[in-house]
């Protein structure tokens, strides 16, 4: 196989893999493959002609630029047939770029190729593997993407080859310096071989393989294990990421405050729409417990789990909501942690992720399979509305509450032997308010704790009854001992609450537009029933110390956000790169195109509405004047458009001309290289026909000595000045140099 030919098939074949990784993923049927198919046997026989001299089939450069600004509006009506088939909308989009990708690369195929017009196929091919992928991971298209990394290896070496020997003919080849010298023929006693470049051809797609295997064993570590196990997976060591309590079935009041003790990341979480005023304080909800002990809080048995099956587009819903308005979208990228726990901003009403299942309990606490080893990601919408605060004090007066109504009942459970002074607490506060509904009377209550008692981290709470010891004697503790003391003291009174552990909002890198939540953010808070508008309402009665709003500063924390914003990315766009992502995708694609659809048609409309109305009232206007009117507004109508045609024309014309003077001066510059070939060749023909002929280790003038023929010396000064020294010959040099062969083809 010589070089030519290798460098063809490779570079088809590059070609064709990116058509087949599309018929692979569904974008293309087999009637299109078929034809692209015959496409490519055809434009293989049309460059197989052009090199025998034959042109007159192939399209020119100027005819194949009309063609694809011709097929552009093609593509808007591939997409109206498509859909007019019924295709799903994240689809049709997909398809028709598939499709518009596949005739520009056919148009390439069966026009004169210059390099330009090699690496324009080749990215085309390279951007139809990368839709494909956005598409479809199947282990066919895997095997795809394995050939097409052989070919465009294949390709890139043969292609660099051809272009660094472009401006040299092949029988210019021969008359380079050989790389062994004189001087080390002489001292080895042996004369170099010069391989042709057609033997090395062969040892391009072994080189290119070798290659393919070493990105592989390089990239597989870094694309697979470091992501996946790096991190939190590998620096986990005993029972799990630094003992990662709080988020279980049973909780023993003083466990989240051992929590907050460490600052290993636990998720990042990007928030859609995150300057809204409802997003700015969200908390990142985790487990809802409703019985209490007297030492902790645990889930009973009528907040059984409810099992929610997958579907095909991992979606999972559990509610509804009053509005899309009120629906906040969030983002989670979970570290590997020792808890099937998912977090979702309060009233989470929807999934969607990559997950075989989801159990969903009574307290709308959500969990998967155990993820302690690998990152998982999903998406969560949440109805973050709140109901409207003078509602809730003209609809929650004490006179409503029915402590044995039904489920109410486990939200006013307390121990039997729960210390008095509790209950008298929470009285005297509520008297002391003035409070005269149930929500200011939580309000009163959540206040008296922020105001009269101090965070701290040490637990210095104990004994047999950790919480009145919290409340009388200790008087400051973590957010644990303060949601747990407004939810007893509210269930004395007949409200119904409950303690909710999750996380506070975390840390905001703008680099990422995440916020990064870590242990220390680890939180516990309180939710109260209103039966009337059916609704929990949030309530913090830990101080503000115990809520800070983290933000690092200086040098390292901005390379720390840039170093996690890349990790976040590579992590979502590589190594979590799953159906969900690549629908997403799809759909987003879509839709933008969809809109630009839209807009583009009603901006046609009102312009077309607009022009018919300015017609008809000329037309309808009385007077002489309404012809030269109408004539006037034709002109003023058509003149944007002339303008534009004949600027178009003049760059067209300026690029023509601009192209025709490039050439000739290409031209002018390589003639006097194409003369000095000439004659050369000439003498050294006639030479190899006296039976004088060069050795590949001879340079042009040594070949010229050893002969020691006086006109081959001059030929020969003359094709060194020329051909090394940028020198033009003169007229009467030329005469001259003429003058000389005839005398030698007369000597021979």
């Amino acid at each position: 196989m010589t070089f030519s030919t290798f460098f063809r098939v490779s570079s088809y074949a590059m070609v064709a893999c990116g058509a087949l990784a599309l018929a692979v993923s569904g974008c293309l049927g087999e009637v299109l493959v078929c034809i692209f198919a015959a496409l490519l046997v055809l434009s293989w026989k049309l460059e197989g002609w052009q090199l025998e001299g034959v042109r007159r089939w192939q399209l020119s450069e100027r005819v194949g630029l009309v063609v694809v600004l011709l097929s552009l509006p093609l593509f808007y009506l591939d997409w109206q047939f498509l859909e007019g088939l019924g295709e799903p909308r994240e689809k049709v989009g997909a398809s028709a770029l598939a499709h518009l990708t596949l005739f520009l690369s056919a148009v390439k195929l069966l026009q004169t190729k210059a390099d330009r017009d090699w690496v324009f196929l080749y990215l085309i091919s390279f951007f139809e593997v990368l839709l494909a992928a956005g598409l479809s991971l199947s282990p066919l298209f895997m095997g795809t993407l394995g050939l097409y990394m052989l070919f465009a290896l294949c390709t890139i070496l043969s292609f660099e080859i051809k272009k660094a020997r472009g401006h040299l003919q092949a029988t210019e080849t021969r008359l380079l310096v050989a790389p062994d010298s004189t001087l080390f023929r002489r001292l080895t006693g042996r004369r170099a071989r010069r391989r042709p470049l057609h033997s090395e051809a062969r040892r391009l797609p072994v080189i290119a393989l070798i290659l393919l295997v070493l990105i592989f064993a390089l990239a597989l570590p870094l694309f697979l294990a470091v992501p996946r196990y790096g991190g939190n997976a590998l620096a986990r060591t005993g029972a799990g990421l630094g003992g990662f309590v709080g988020f279980s079935d049973s909780v023993t009041l003083g466990e989240i405050g051992r929590l907050q003790q460490h600052d290993q990341v636990v998720m990042r979480v990007r928030v859609d729409d995150a300057q809204a005023e409802r997003n700015r304080s969200l908390r990142w909800r985790g487990v809802a417990l409703d019985e209490f002990n007297g030492r902790g809080w645990r889930k009973s048995r009528m907040a059984s789990q409810l099992l929610q099956s997958s579907n095909e587009r991992g979606f999972f819903q559990f509610g509804t909501t009053g509005g899309l308005h009120r629906l906040t979208t969030q983002t989670f990228f979970l570290e590997p942690i020792d808890t099937p726990v998912l977090f979702a901003a309060p009233r989470a009403v929807a999934l969607q992720g990559s997950l075989p299942f989801i159990y969903f309990d009574r307290e709308g606490g959500l969990q998967t399979r155990p993820h302690n080893e690998e990152r998982i990601t999903y998406k969560a919408y949440s109805d973050t509305g709140e109901p409207d605060v003078e509602l809730l004090r003209r609809v929650s007066s004490f006179s409503n509450v029915q402590p044995d109504a039904g489920d109410l009942s486990r939200y006013l459970q307390y121990p039997k032997n729960l210390d008095p002074r509790i209950p008298e607490l929470a009285r005297q506060v509520i008297a002391n308010s003035g409070a005269r509904n149930r929500y200011d009377a939580a309000r009163a209550i959540e206040s008296h704790l922020q105001n009269d008692y101090g965070y701290t981290l040490d637990l210095k709470a104990g004994g047999a009854d950790p919480l009145a010891d919290f409340l009388f004697r200790v008087r400051e503790g973590h957010c644990e001992y303060f949601s747990t003391a407004m939810a007893v003291m509210l269930r004395t009174r007949g409200i119904p609450s409950r303690v909710v552990n999750g996380f506070q909002m975390g840390e905001y890198n703008d680099s990422a537009d995440v916020y990064t939540v870590s242990q220390r953010d680890a939180h516990s808070w309180v939710e109260v029933y209103f039966p009337e508008v059916d609704a929990w309402v949030t309530f913090d009665p830990t101080p503000a110390d115990g809520r800070p709003v983290r933000e690092s500063t200086g040098i390292k924390a901005r390379l720390g956000k840039y170093a996690e914003a890349l990790d976040l990315m590579w992590f979502q766009y590589v190594v979590g790169y799953d159906k969900q992502e690549q629908r997403q995708l799809a759909t987003t694609m879509g839709n933008r195109l969809a809109t630009f659809r839209r807009n583009l048609g009603r901006q046609t409309d009102n312009f077309k509405a607009l022009v018919q109305k300015l017609w008809s009232a000329l037309l309808d206007g009385p007077g002489p004047t309404n012809t030269f009117s109408a004539l006037a507004f034709v002109m003023v109508l058509t003149l944007p458009l002339v303008l534009f045609a004949l600027l178009v024309l003049l760059l067209l014309g300026r690029i023509r001309r601009l192209g025709f003077r490039r050439g000739l001066k290409l031209w002018h510059r390589e003639q006097p290289r194409g003369s000095v070939v000439e004659f050369y060749e000439r003498m050294t023909r006639l030479l190899k026909a006296q039976g004088l002929e060069r050795e590949a280790d001879q340079t042009p003038l040594e070949f010229a000595r050893a002969i020691n023929i006086n006109e081959a010396l001059k030929l020969t000064r003359a094709y060194n000045r020329v051909r090394y020294g940028e020198e033009k010959l003169s007229p009467s040099e030329t005469a001259e140099i003429e003058q000389w062969l005839s005398r030698m083809e007369e000597q021979g």
